[in-house]
């Protein structure tokens, strides 16, 4: 198992395949699992990445504070560590504010984003009502409880249900509530205008909560293309990942 030691914890990370890099980020809970159909189909074409954020999955506990800020620094060691020196990143849900933070403040290491279902800024309330469960189930230990929430939610099958359970129980519930606490803050709208580089912005038809910040993002990206996938709410990695991969695969060409 691929470890990065860094101070403060160590990161689990994986790489397959062979090609332009990319790298993906998942939102609180949930894991590197979550990413499962990308690496089996796009490690064909391209080197995907993955990795578990600090006190997830089978990265350890984080004595500093989970922030946007510390997650990009990750992000770049793991980068340094494979001696990559620019790539696409693709972040889902919250994942995709992640992608938003490190082009803005390490243009220089990126290709390109993806942001599936992501956002720059929490203002609709049944974002920030989901949040605030989360935090809630934190402080209460109930990361198992929150494990299941987060696998019936994205799993399409039996099996990858089992796995994103396993995974996601392994998590600290210190730390993915400070990842939780840390959403609710960030806002970085207004710097979006500084990213010249090419996003693309995904989202669920049914998603209907998110696609407010659909076309905020597409208001204000300099460099953007959004694409609504049919029949498919949130969970658009797992439950539309055909079309994703596809999308990400012409994107990438591009």
């Amino acid at each position: 198992m691929p470890m990065l030691q860094l101070e403060g914890g160590s990161i689990y990370y994986s790489v397959k395949g062979s090609g332009v890099p990319i790298i993906f980020i998942h939102p609180p809970v949930l894991t590197s699992a979550n990413f499962q159909y990308q690496i089996e189909e796009l490690s064909k074409q391209f080197t995907v990445i993955t990795f578990d954020i600090r006190g997830h999955g089978n990265s350890s506990f984080s004595s500093e504070h989970i922030t946007y800020p510390l997650i990009v620094q990750d992000i770049v060691k793991i980068l340094d560590n494979l001696d990559i020196d620019k790539t696409f990143l693709c972040g889902y849900s919250t994942g995709g504010s992640i992608v938003l933070e490190f082009m803005q403040t390490f243009a220089d290491r990126s290709l390109g984003g993806i942001v599936i279902g992501g956002m720059s800024e929490t203002r609709h309330l049944f974002l920030k009502c989901l949040i605030h469960l989360g935090i809630f189930f934190t402080r209460k230990d109930a990361v198992t409880f929150l494990a299941y929430v987060a696998a019936i939610s994205n799993a399409d099958t039996k099996k990858l249900f089992k796995k994103m359970v396993r995974e996601s129980r392994k998590g600290n519930s210190k730390n993915i509530g400070q990842y939780y606490r840390y959403i609710l803050q960030y806002n970085s709208t207004a710097q979006l205008k500084s990213i010249d580089l090419p996003v693309l912005l995904v989202y669920g038809v049914n998603d209907k909560p998110f696609h407010y910040y659909a076309n905020l993002l597409q208001k204000k990206l300099p460099l953007q293309e959004l694409v609504f996938i049919d029949n498919v709410m949130h969970q658009v990695p797992t439950k539309a990942s055909d079309e994703l991969n596809s999308l990400l695969k012409d994107f990438i060409r591009r």
